[in-house]
């Protein structure tokens, strides 16, 4: 397997992540964003799949500073616990100048066009929106993120391509806040907002509980067509 290895931009340490390589040269990147529950199985399925259409994918290790190499599942409660109690030490800002160095790390990489996308789910749903607001990112895909409506004062930052997909049925963010998120992005054309009816909280991640293979597959076709218009 190949690996990149970050320094952090507050020179407090490095971190590395799962990253693999596109059968051809150079190639736009994409930044997979973990979930909770680090870079695991799931996680590098998905940089494997992205790999395989082309792309250079990395999942940074973002819990590199709490706990490195965190690699658990959603199968039990004692993961589940886990992954809560890493969650609540995450610092959120961190996370985000860690990204900001892994996307100017894939710029820079021998394989790269230098063209970065990212794309993050649950937890990193939220920092793939946070990419949108706070780095130069080509453009950035939120999987159900959590807490968007805490950061609406940021969405006049936004100035890349954004796309937002939205589990209407979402156990852990309220339909309120959804709806306060849709407002406050209604009209801003750099934003595709799409809200799946009916779907629960990771309705995209195989094998999870709220898996739904019909929902999945439309929300994976339009990040396919929208990672192919912006970073082709």
């Amino acid at each position: 397997m190949a690996s990149l290895t970050i320094p952090a931009s507050d020179g407090s340490g490095s971190f590395g992540g799962y990253l693999a390589l596109p059968g051809k040269s150079p190639a736009a990147a994409i930044l997979v964003i973990q979930e909770i529950f680090g870079v695991n199985k799931v996680m590098r399925e998905l940089c494997d799949s992205y790999a395989a259409e082309g792309y250079l994918a990395f999942a940074p290790d973002l819990f590199w500073r709490i706990q490195p190499g965190v690699d658990i599942t959603d199968r039990s409660e004692a993961e589940w616990q886990q992954a809560f109690a890493l969650m609540q030490k995450f610092d959120v800002d961190k996370g985000v100048e860690d990204l900001k160095a892994a996307l100017a790390a894939l710029r820079g990489h021998e394989a790269a066009t230098g063209k970065v996308g990212t794309v993050g789910y649950c937890l990193g749903g939220k920092l793939a929106f946070l990419m949108a607001t706070r780095s130069d990112a080509d453009c950035n895909v939120s999987y159900y993120g959590v807490g968007l409506a805490d950061h609406l004062g940021e969405i006049g930052a936004i100035a890349r391509p954004l796309m937002l997909h939205v589990a209407r049925e979402d156990g852990f963010v309220p339909k309120e806040q959804q709806d306060k998120v849709a407002a406050a992005l209604e009209g801003n054309d750099l934003v595709l907002h799409h809200s799946y009816e009916g779907q629960d909280h990771a309705f995209a991640r195989e094998g999870g509980a709220h898996y739904d293979a019909a929902a999945a597959g439309r929300a994976n076709e339009r990040t396919r067509a929208f990672f192919a218009r912006h970073l082709g």
